[in-house]
């Protein structure tokens, strides 16, 4: 067996589109937020998302004191809300307009789609954290393309090809 090729690891899975998502809270200092690119649904019963955020970040860590937060699913054009919210430090949400969900967690204007939740369960998964959140409440509002990294990039989805003839599970 050959030695573990971190650059081989990040370079085959690039070929996998992921969507790109910002996980917000709002602590005592404000609202909070972190780019994620990990996030699926889990279960319908009860209702279940899960993220992997890394075990490093300084934001997971102020969400999970705060044990609620809501995924904001982002559309196509919003590439400055990725790329704000995506730096380390500072005020992340200096000109990112927000209202604040029914649980208390900002949910960002123009997005796809958000899923509010509750911190149902933090599993250890290697270099990351396999995060479990309890749906609280959901809504579409703006049925569009969602924002997709792809091969090092950002881009949108261009639409359906073909309907899908059965769910994936």
């Amino acid at each position: 067996m050959r030695p573990f090729d971190a650059a081989a690891f990040r370079r085959v899975l690039g070929h996998y589109p992921t969507g790109v998502c910002v996980v917000t809270a709002m602590t005592d200092d404000g609202p909070t937020g972190m780019v994620v690119g990990s996030f699926t649904s889990a279960s319908l019963e009860p209702p279940l998302v899960a993220f992997l955020p890394d075990r490093r970040s300084t934001t997971w860590s102020r969400i999970e004191g705060v044990g609620r937060f809501c995924v904001n699913i982002l559309a196509s054009e919003q590439h400055a809300v990725c790329d704000a919210l995506a730096k380390r430090g500072g005020d992340k949400f200096r000109g990112i307009s927000h209202r604040l969900s029914a649980n208390g967690s900002p949910i960002l204007d123009s997005v796809v789609a958000w899923i509010d939740c509750e911190v149902q369960a933090v599993h250890d998964a290697g270099d990351h954290l396999f995060v479990l959140g309890r749906v609280i409440d959901l809504e579409v509002e703006q049925p569009q393309s969602p924002l997709i990294f792809f091969q090092g990039g950002y881009g949108g989805f261009l639409g359906i090809v073909r309907e899908a003839t059965a769910p994936v599970r």
